[in-house]
């Protein structure tokens, strides 16, 4: 891991959903990666698509200041998942989504 992307990893964010609801953020790290595959079980680690919601939901550390520990289990994922909602991972979608480089931003800029 390059320094910017454990300094990214690191970096706490909070965001507001369409709620209203205040939602703090970390970007997951390798380990914390590595947790998220164990909880997920064999099965449900090879689902992108699972795992892409998952991924979503185990950034967030905290909702309105109450504190949200790491799901270590399907179930607890799914909890989290389901008391996030559609406004709440798509808040956190867009808050973690990549934000175009200057340099992406200029290969584009002709096209």
């Amino acid at each position: 891991m390059t320094p910017t992307q454990q300094s990214l990893a690191n970096t706490v964010e909070t965001i507001q959903d369409a709620a209203g609801r205040a939602i703090t953020l970390r970007r997951l790290n390798a380990l914390d990666k590595l947790r998220l595959f164990k909880a997920a079980g064999p099965v449900l680690a090879q689902n992108p698509l699972w795992l892409g919601m998952a991924t979503l939901a185990c950034a967030t550390t905290d909702i309105d200041g109450v504190p949200v520990p790491p799901p270590a289990n399907e179930a607890q994922v799914e909890a989290l998942v389901g008391k996030l909602g559609d406004i709440g991972i798509a808040a956190i979608a867009k808050a973690l989504a990549p934000s175009p480089t200057t340099q992406s931003l200029a290969d584009h800029a002709g096209n």
